[in-house]
């Protein structure tokens, strides 16, 4: 895993969103509330606008474009259902916030038809 600084962890506070250049790739990380903070891909998967400017209530995120609605813990998206958000690992480093851009946990995926 190659983990690139993202941020200072001072920079991250729960229940919000922080938008991100890695590598050339728009991420935004998420600390939903009572939860761990989590990186995504920016581009929604309906038509990859950035949802780095998307609505983040502190548990789910909105779409700024066509109003999809995702799921802060997980990804998953609430309004239409069966999509995800790609994830990024995440990690916490010498009061560092990384991501690895190169690995993929979630990937977005069409629903099953």
């Amino acid at each position: 895993m190659a983990y690139t600084d993202v941020c200072k962890k001072s920079l991250l506070f729960e229940g919000e969103r922080v938008p991100c250049l890695v590598d050339g790739k728009e991420i935004i990380i998420l600390w939903p509330d009572g939860g761990e903070p989590r990186a995504y891909d920016a581009a929604c998967p309906h038509e990859k606008v950035s949802l780095a400017r998307g609505d983040f209530n502190g548990r789910i995120l909105h779409c700024p474009a066509h109003g999809w609605v995702f799921n802060g813990r997980d990804g998953s998206s609430l309004q239409p259902c069966g999509w995800a958000l790609k994830e990024y690992p995440l990690r916490i480093a010498g009061g560092m916030v990384q991501v690895d851009v190169a690995q993929v946990d979630v990937a977005a995926a069409q629903p099953d038809n």
